[in-house]
């Protein structure tokens, strides 16, 4: 399968699942790439958010206390990059600052801008991946290189006793 596809596929498994909600800008509607691998999501699992990337990370954070697996989606690392205080200082250390009685579970997409066929430019194409693991002491960082480590990769996540980050390239939506 396609890069793309693999992605649908991943987003229709976790979307069954009775305790997954997806949360993020174009969750709903179409604005950018993620949106379109959203497509076999129940449309009641969707929640449409305005830009407010660090609220948005600290909403899953809480969701993810009352036994929610919150997908958090950010449509390229630039704007992720607003969420980090949420990701680094209470997720990733939840677990450690209540001596494992507290353990967030979010799974966190994001997505390296795409450069083809139109160059987003340099607030939307970065690629933030090494300082993030460099800052994330207990969240996993899964680079999704290749089509055929996708789903198994959103499974390790949904199934992880813990937060989950993957790192999505936009040119291989079309490339791969």
């Amino acid at each position: 399968m396609k890069y793309k596809d693999e992605l649908i596929k991943s987003m229709k498994w976790l979307g069954e699942k009775d305790n997954t909600l997806f949360l993020g800008q174009a969750t709903s509607f179409s604005g950018h790439a993620i949106s379109g691998t959203l497509t076999e999501v129940p449309k009641e699992k969707l929640i449409e958010l305005p830009v407010m990337e660090e609220v948005q990370m600290g909403m899953c954070a809480g969701l993810s206390l009352e036994g929610y697996v919150p997908i958090s989606i950010y449509p390229r690392f630039n704007f992720m990059l607003l969420a980090i205080n949420q990701l680094v200082n209470h997720i990733d250390t939840m677990r450690k600052m209540t001596k494992g009685m507290l353990v967030p579970r979010v799974i966190t997409r994001v997505a390296v801008g795409a450069k083809k066929p139109l160059d987003g430019g340099e607030q939307h194409t970065q690629d933030f991946t090494e300082s993030l693991k460099s800052m994330l002491t207990d969240t996993v960082v899964v680079e999704l290189q290749e089509p055929h480590q996708i789903f198994s990769a959103f499974q390790d996540a949904y199934y992880h006793n813990g937060s989950t980050v993957l790192v999505e390239w936009g040119d291989y939506y079309s490339e791969k």
